[in-house]
């Protein structure tokens, strides 16, 4: 279509998880979303069938695969309808990747959930995964095709790099997410601190000590993804109890469970900064939040890969 060196065309398909965003995408590359019938039966079994002639193209399938499970059930049955319509290639295009908390036995008898998805995704028929921020690098070493991991990041710090903030200071909510914030600090030109956190159960946080000078500073607390929203609401607390000055939060994937959305309004946070990875009802919004758009960053993923082209050059 428009990759050089190219004479198979491409097709964009898409469940009912994220369909604006999958709109955005096939119309930032030009083209329009394959037709596709993706409904119910009576009892609730997904049906899925390709409505257009997808013979010989390369096809990407994009779907998130968070909660309801029968999301994940699209994607797999999207593959597999393409994989049976004689699709050259199929890359399935996961922005966010559910399951990849669980991704190793932590506790005895427990299923990993994130090998057993990247195995069903490949049964499926995936010739290669391209997602965005997976909650855990190792998992790209669970599948046995390639994977294509894009990073949130230049979106939020172009983002951030527009707002001028004062002595800025970005925040780790936890050690696990030492390294990330490091990387922020690191383009954003800012100092870096570290929440010690003990977390006494699942979606439970309890904040403890302060590693770093934020008194008088804005801060930023970035992290991959917001579930209960139990985490960057303590830590805006302990921020706000040291002196902080403005407080930030940005997270690749706004799940917001539960309680979420009623923790963040009531934090002292000045703006909560989220992509559309996962496609947010009206309810699950507030006034301080935010939404950046991914589509650009997909697209370009999705041109290269059809052109046999590095997407190294979309981390920068």
């Amino acid at each position: 279509m428009d990759g050089p060196g190219k004479a198979r065309g491409y097709k964009i398909l898409a469940g009912n998880s994220n369909r604006p965003l999958a709109e955005e995408v096939a119309k930032m590359l030009g083209a329009e979303l394959c037709k596709v019938t993706c409904t119910r039966f009576a009892d609730g079994e997904v049906f899925v069938r390709i409505d257009e002639n997808i013979r010989g193209a390369d096809v990407f399938v994009v779907q998130s695969t968070n909660p309801p499970a029968e999301n994940m059930m699209e994607l797999l049955l999207l593959i597999d309808a393409a994989r049976r319509a004689s699709a050259a290639r199929v890359t399935a295009v996961v922005p966010y990747f559910g399951y990849a908390r669980q991704d190793r036995k932590d506790q005895p008898r427990v299923a990993i959930g994130a090998k057993l998805v990247a195995n069903i995704i490949e049964k499926a028929g995936a010739d290669r995964v391209l997602s965005i921020d997976l909650h855990a690098h190792q998992l790209q070493g669970f599948f046995d095709v390639p994977v294509d991991h894009l990073y949130a990041a230049p979106v939020f710090t172009s983002y951030f790099r527009k707002k001028e903030l004062h002595d800025l200071c970005v925040v780790a909510p936890d050690v696990g997410s030492a390294k990330m914030a490091r990387g922020f600090a690191k383009r954003l030109d800012a100092t870096f601190a570290i929440i010690d956190k003990r977390r006494p159960k699942a979606n439970v946080a309890e904040v403890m000590n302060v590693v770093g000078d934020v008194e008088g500073r804005d801060c930023l607390i970035p992290d991959d993804m917001i579930d209960t929203a139990g985490t960057v609401s303590e830590a805006a607390r302990a921020l706000k109890n040291l002196g902080a000055r403005d407080i930030y939060v940005c997270a690749t994937h706004a799940l917001f469970s539960g309680p979420a959305v009623e923790r963040l309004s009531n934090a002292p946070i000045t703006e909560v900064v989220v992509t559309d990875t996962i496609n947010l009802s009206p309810e699950r919004r507030f006034p301080s939040l935010r939404i950046l758009s991914v589509g650009d960053l997909l697209s370009k993923a999705i041109r290269f890969t059809h052109s046999d082209l590095s997407v190294s050059v979309l981390f920068e």
